[in-house]
């Protein structure tokens, strides 16, 4: 059976029989691949252990009638066991990793989803800036690639030149007076401020943000995301806001 080789993230598993399971990981070339382990339950499994969420890894499968079996597996960065030894990032991570899930398909590739998946486990592993603020710059980067770009400044209606006050989620961002509909909210400039800079990793003005602007940008961010996957993301509800 012919056999194929790609480097990829783990996003996530579960258990088929009694010792394998079903491995869905975003491979760089590829895309989304359902694979199967074969005996990585087993506590002297060759490889179990690099197949776990966040782990970054070469992996080699062959083509099956259904699904493809994996036969070798190098990790190449073991971000899942550094990001696993702290609450807030591992939290942070399963949203990443969720997320990330739901907005690509199978057998599609998507290289820059791949990245921006692999920049934020990168990331959390190493600490380098707030789970927090990670979390959300991943989650906007990635709705911008799927097309879901959310507009901080100017209006998200008719292009009017911002800053703008109202923002509503249903129409994509900030709104102006004259587009502005019933019910948006008026978050303070200093949040949509914040969320302009994760938008453009601009992480100097991230991680000088002030707590409490932190949390408002949190909070607009997870109703975008649900609005436009049109379902919440289950992980986020561990995420500590």
């Amino acid at each position: 059976m012919p056999l194929y080789r790609d480097e990829a993230i783990v996003l996530r598993t579960h258990k088929l029989g009694e010792a394998d399971r079903i491995v869905t990981v975003l491979s760089r070339r590829l895309g989304k691949l359902r694979v199967v382990g074969k005996g990585v339950r087993r506590t002297k499994s060759r490889f179990g252990a690099r197949l776990e969420p966040a782990m970054h890894i070469d992996v080699q499968c062959y083509e099956g009638r259904s699904l493809d079996t994996v036969t070798q597996v190098e990790t190449l960065d073991p971000w899942g066991d550094a990001i696993a030894r702290d609450y807030h990032a591992w939290t942070a991570a399963t949203a990443v990793l969720e997320t990330c899930d739901r907005l690509t398909e199978e057998r599609e590739p998507a290289l820059q989803q791949y990245l921006l998946l692999s920049g934020a486990l990168r990331s959390l592993a190493q600490r380098d800036h707030d789970a927090g603020l990670v979390l959300d710059a991943y989650l906007l980067r990635a709705l911008a690639v799927g097309g879901y770009a959310p507009s901080f400044r100017d209006c998200a209606k008719c292009g009017a030149p911002g800053p703008h006050r109202a923002f509503h989620v249903a129409a994509g961002g900030v709104v102006c007076p004259v587009c502005r509909p019933a019910g948006s909210a008026a978050p303070h400039p200093d949040a949509l401020a914040l969320l302009a800079a994760l938008l453009a990793g601009d992480w100097t003005t991230a991680d000088a943000s002030d707590l409490r602007y932190r949390r408002e940008g949190s909070g607009l961010t997870a109703a975008f995301l649900q609005w436009h996957l049109e379902r919440g993301i289950r992980s986020l509800r561990m995420v500590e806001r």
